[in-house]
């Protein structure tokens, strides 16, 4: 494989490194839903974790990783557009295979999720400190709705976050019961909506960081989205629960709602000159 050729993009350093690191994490991440997929017993032990995770597995096979891999592609070959999803596909790794790890018993299969976060949080770490933000800014600055993007990215990110913070908070007063994988998803919803709402604001305020950040959590949230209503399409075929009509229509019309500022965005990273 050729290296990225860093020529044509706004970056500081050589990619390799991050190329190489994300590459592994899409090996671990085929590992860890073919393994859940074939071995479902042995992987998830209890009817509530394959209830909850079963169904998951095929969306990270179907979208988790191609959205990785298209993204290393797309920037390996030039692509301003594969540079800034880049994190945002890593991020979406993040997301799930954190609620994963939580709601797992520790055994080696969490473990190796909790690899998984690690690696992928590095990887955005990595990717953020090398791409030049103020050229990323210079060539974005006036054609992405920074506006709507980033009260869109805010707005969503203050609600989950509410939303987690209060089922934690009621689970854990006894005030409710919910299933330990349920609150495993919580908690994940708690570790990445700051970064939406932090995304949102330095967009909306139009700084350099924001233009880079925005882009990759326009691209994350969109395909959690999306993720979500294959998962309810999948689940009562994969463990005979029902399908859960209330859930599924709700996340559509959030979707369309995250949809638009995406789309918008794309337009503005697809336009001449970038």
């Amino acid at each position: 494989m050729n290296r990225i050729s860093t020529l044509q993009l706004p970056v500081k350093a050589s990619l390799e490194l991050v190329e190489r690191l994300s590459l592994l994490a899409a090996l671990l991440m085929a590992s860890a839903s073919l393994a859940g997929l074939l071995f479902p017993t042995v992987v998830y032990p209890s009817d509530e974790l394959r209830r909850a995770f079963l169904a998951n597995d095929v969306v990270n096979l179907l979208i988790g990783l191609p959205i990785l891999l298209g993204s290393l592609w797309s920037a390996r070959r030039g692509s301003l557009t594969g540079l800034l999803f880049w994190p945002g596909a890593l991020f979406f790794a993040t997301y799930n295979y954190a609620a994963y790890a939580v709601a797992m018993p520790f055994t080696w299969q969490s473990a190796l999720f909790l690899v998984l976060v690690i690696l992928s949080v590095t990887i955005i770490f990595q990717l953020l400190t090398w791409i030049d933000a103020e050229a990323v800014k210079a060539r974005l600055q006036g054609k992405v709705f920074e506006r709507l993007s980033g009260g869109v990215l805010t707005g969503f990110g203050l609600l989950f976050f509410l939303m987690a913070v209060g089922k934690v908070v009621s689970h854990f007063s006894g005030q409710t019961v919910l299933p330990w994988s349920e609150i495993s998803v919580q908690i994940a919803d708690l570790l990445i909506t700051p970064g939406w709402v932090v995304g949102g604001v330095l967009l909306w305020r139009k700084q350099a960081l924001g233009y880079v950040c925005s882009a990759g959590l326009l691209f994350q949230a969109s395909m959690l989205f999306i993720g979500l209503l294959v998962f309810f399409v999948l689940q009562p075929f994969l463990t005979a629960t029902p399908f859960r009509v209330a859930d599924f229509s709700v996340i559509f019309g959030m979707g369309l709602v995250c949809f638009i500022p995406f789309g918008l965005f794309v337009r503005g990273l697809c336009s001449k000159g970038n």
